[in-house]
C-alpha cells in the first residue's frame, strides 16, 4: 500500500471513481492523506494520476498516464532562469490568449500546466525530450519562434525515424 500526501484533496476525491474504474486499485482515505493498495503497477500508475490531478490536471488528461506510453514530468522555473520577475517568465510560456502554451501542445501532442513556479508535463515519452527542451529555451529567454521551429522540426524527424525502414526502397547488394 502507498501513501500519498496531497494539497488539494477534495479535487482528488472527485476523480477516486474514475481511477478506481480505470485502474484496478482501492483508494482509501487514512488520516488526511491517499492511500492506493492493488498490485505494485497498478499503485504506481495511480500514484501518477492523483499526483498530476493534485498539481492541476483535468481528470481526463490525468487519465492518460494510464496508457503504456506517457509520463507526468515536472520543470521548475526558477531552475532555468536567472530573472526575478517569474511573473513574466510564466506570462512567457503560456504567451497572449495561451496562445504559445496551445502551440507547444498542439506541436508535441503534451497537456502542459502552470502553476506557481513549475510547469507540469503529461507527453508520451517520444516527445518528451523536445517538449521539455521547448520550455526550459522559453524560460531561458528563446524567441517564440525559434522554439516552435524547432518543434516543427523535431515533430517531422521522430515521424520519419517512427518506423525507420518500410522497406520499399531495394537495397544495393556490396559485392
Amino acid at each position: 500500500m502507498r501513501i500519498i500526501e496531497v494539497e488539494n484533496i477534495r479535487k482528488v476525491k472527485r476523480a477516486v471513481p474514475m481511477i478506481e474504474g480505470k485502474i484496478k486499485v482501492k483508494i482509501s482515505f487514512p488520516s488526511g492523506k491517499i492511500g492506493i493498495s492493488g498490485n505494485e503497477l497498478n499503485e504506481y500508475l495511480a500514484e501518477q494520476i492523483v499526483r498530476a490531478v493534485d498539481f492541476g490536471f483535468v481528470v481526463d488528461d490525468a487519465a492518460l498516464l494510464a496508457k503504456e506510453n506517457f509520463i507526468l514530468e515536472f520543470v521548475d522555473i526558477k531552475e532555468h532562469t536567472y530573472r526575478k520577475n517569474l511573473k513574466d517568465v510564466r506570462a512567457r510560456l503560456i504567451g497572449t490568449g495561451g496562445k504559445a502554451k496551445k502551440t507547444i501542445e498542439n506541436l508535441t501532442g503534451a497537456v502542459l500546466v502552470i502553476k506557481n513556479n513549475r510547469v507540469g508535463v503529461i507527453v508520451d515519452n517520444e516527445h518528451l525530450d523536445s517538449t521539455i527542451q521547448a520550455i526550459e529555451s522559453l524560460v531561458a529567454g528563446a524567441k517564440h519562434s525559434n522554439v516552435f521551429s524547432y518543434l516543427e522540426k523535431r515533430g517531422v524527424e521522430i515521424r520519419n525515424s517512427d518506423d525507420g525502414d518500410l522497406g520499399l526502397r531495394e537495397r544495393k547488394k556490396k559485392e
